[in-house]
């Protein structure tokens, strides 16, 4: 008997109008569990090298995870994965919420999506039951608009929804998915590669229970979690505050805001967009995903100018940055106003405020006029100019057809100094942190089989001395505190284990607010929680190696689509002083970081173009990989 899962997998193949269901055995389960590694498997196993993202070939996995549902808080997130169209490589983004739940109860652990339909179509999966739809009507929709038209054809309400809006129908390249209106599978363009496909959403609903094998511990670990996550500093922070209450204020004084393009790490404004603003002016509720207690969603609604519609949630720190201090930009119910735009059709709101700060410092530069941007006069504060371009990005409109490429295509576009601008690694725009003050975060961006991705690793600050993470290091064999703002050797193999259990954590569905170091659930409970669901007599090493084997998958993936030690490399503009705030003059050490990329190589057993060798593979039972890596 299986125990945290359905062993239902449902394939279909959109071109043919058809689907089926394969049930693996518990070595695979166990081998790839789900999420991220799951993904990564079929998209090895059964797509070719080099494959173009936009294409029929492509596959889009929408992967849940055994421990998905237990009730430990956290336990509520799925990977949707393909090969990006931002970058070319592979990507994948995480979202919480209630889908991954729901799909399960529907029976299934995973959705794989290949080919292209004639006509838009969702896919409604009710209690093992599966359709594809016609959506014709749904096409061109709003996210909200397609819940409430879908609910109504279906005569159901509370489906849960993975859909796209303009954005990912017009194929933006940064284009995520929205599940339920708010919680977002926000980076690599996953909702461009839906566009692409002709799926306007996947719709689920079920009543199914999944067994687990020890429920009475698994009720006890609830209970504990409940009963001391207030205790938590982070926890605390993250239930009364959410992100944007929580990073805004705190990295301006620390001079790690990033700040116009990323030239200072202070915002003078940045009082303006903080948590105590938004939560005085916009707090409307806080909200929630399945199963967690710490509730870090917050909910923000407007009657001023902009009118801010709760149905699409509130901004997290990412979007506060990344469309107020980044853009130049003080007024916060425009950043509230810009969060739901691109909720509605389906945005990612890192890239999509990192694009537009990219246009802004190329309109300064006079690398764009006014006639290119329509018009607009593109420079840093303008709040209406920064709202106008992420209507015209969904759109694809006017200068919105080039911004909707992204900052390293549209860079090679306009030329000339354009891609000095472009803050980007492998072609995903860099998340609101600051490597010049978080040097793990610096290799954070350049070691991501995804592109720069603030969520490879933990951030540097939870383990310096004297910090909240300091002794949880521990546990993993860490025993000294490194500075964070120094990019020296040991930093490489702090980032390694740090980098395997964020990676462990997508594929075991687990949200990072709410377990690993420096959080209340520790990496032993993971463990712990893993066994009363599964039943499997398994601990922190096979765990641990779950996550190396999930850094390792996603790099093959993109070696296979033509990565290599090349793209592992950040922005000019990372090795220039900073120009303002508490850090500035602080750069990183270009020998410094390559020397830090030559440890992480041979630490992970790859060559210096990170391929891994024979012996890596074959120890984290990816033999066959070997064999693939060698064909392509």
């Amino acid at each position: 008997m299986k125990y945290g899962m359905t062993g239902n997998i449902l394939r279909v193949d959109l071109s043919k109008n058809k689907y089926w269901v394969e049930s693996p055995d518990d070595a695979f389960y166990r081998t790839y569990f789900g999420g991220s590694a799951l993904a990564c498997y079929y998209l090895l196993k059964e797509r070719p090298a080099a494959l173009d993202p936009l294409s029929e070939e492509n596959m889009l996995i929408f992967a849940s995870s055994p421990l998905v549902g237990s009730g430990i808080p956290g336990t509520n997130r799925y990977s949707v994965a393909a090969i990006s169209p931002l970058t070319g490589l592979y990507g994948e983004a995480e979202a919480g919420g209630w889908f991954s739940p729901e799909l399960k109860k529907a029976g299934f652990d995973a959705v794989l999506v290949e080919g292209k339909a004639q006509k838009p179509v969702y896919i409604w999966i009710q209690d093992g039951r599966v359709e594809i739809r016609d959506a014709m009507t749904l096409w061109g929709k709003n996210t909200g608009e397609t819940q409430e038209l879908i609910e109504a054809e279906l005569g159901q309400s509370k489906v849960r929804l993975a859909a796209i809006g303009p954005g990912g129908e017009n194929q933006v390249r940064y284009a995520c998915v929205v599940t339920d209106m708010k919680h977002t599978n926000g980076r690599g363009g996953m909702g461009a590669v839906m566009g692409s496909k002709n799926l306007k959403a996947v719709a689920v609903k079920g009543k199914g229970t999944i067994p687990v094998k020890d429920s009475e511990n698994l009720k006890k670990m609830i209970k504990w979690y409940a009963d001391n996550f207030m205790d938590h500093p982070i926890q605390r922070v993250l239930h009364d505050g959410g992100t944007i209450g929580w990073d805004v204020t705190e990295l301006d004084e620390a001079g790690i805001l990033p700040t116009r393009n990323f030239h200072s790490g202070s915002f003078e404004k940045a009082q303006d967009i903080c948590g105590d603003t938004f939560h005085r002016d916009y707090f409307l509720k806080a909200g929630s995903c399945q199963g967690c207690v710490v509730r870090c969603k917050r909910v923000a609604k407007s009657e001023g100018p902009w009118k801010v519609d709760p149905t699409y949630g509130g901004p997290e720190y990412e979007t506060a940055a990344a469309f107020g201090s980044l853009c130049g930009v003080s007024d916060l119910e425009a950043v509230c106003k810009a969060h739901e735009l691109c909720n509605k059709y389906t945005l990612d709101t890192i890239s999509t405020g990192s694009t537009i700060a990219f246009a802004m410092e190329c309109f300064e530069n006079g690398l764009l006029t006014s006639k290119e941007t329509d018009g607009l006069e593109l420079r840093f504060g303008n709040t209406q100019a920064m709202l106008a371009c992420v209507e015209k990005i969904a759109r694809r409109e006017g200068l919105g057809d080039l911004l909707a490429e992204g900052t390293r295509l549209a860079a090679q576009k306009i030329g000339g100094k354009a891609h000095a601008y472009a803050m980007q690694v492998k072609g995903q725009e860099m998340a609101m942190h600051e490597p010049r003050g978080k040097a793990t975060i610096g290799l954070a961006y350049a070691l991501s089989s995804t592109g720069a991705n603030h969520t490879e690793g933990p951030h540097d600050y939870l383990f310096q001395e004297g910090a909240i993470g300091e002794t949880d290091l521990k546990e993993l064999g860490i025993v000294q505190p490194i500075p964070p703002i120094e990019m020296i050797d040991e930093k490489a193999r702090q980032f390694t284990y740090m980098q395997y259990t964020w990676n462990l954590f997508n594929t075991l569905g687990l949200c990072i607010f709410t377990a690993g170091p420096g959080k209340l659930l520790k990496m032993n409970q993971i463990a712990e929680t893993v066994r009363n669901v599964t039943g499997w007599n398994t601990y922190l090493w096979e765990i641990m190696k779950l996550g190396e084997r999930t850094v390792t998958l996603k790099r093959c993936v993109s070696l296979r689509q033509g990565a290599s030690r090349k793209d592992d490399q950040l922005p000019e503009r990372m090795f220039d002083p900073l120009e303002g705030g508490l850090l500035k003059g602080n750069s990183l050490d270009r020998d410094q970081f390559e020397r830090c990329l030559d440890l992480y190589y041979e630490m992970h057993g790859w060559d210096q173009n990170g391929y891994p060798n024979s012996g890596k593979l074959h120890e984290l039972d990816l033999g066959w990989v070997d064999e693939l890596l060698k064909r392509s």
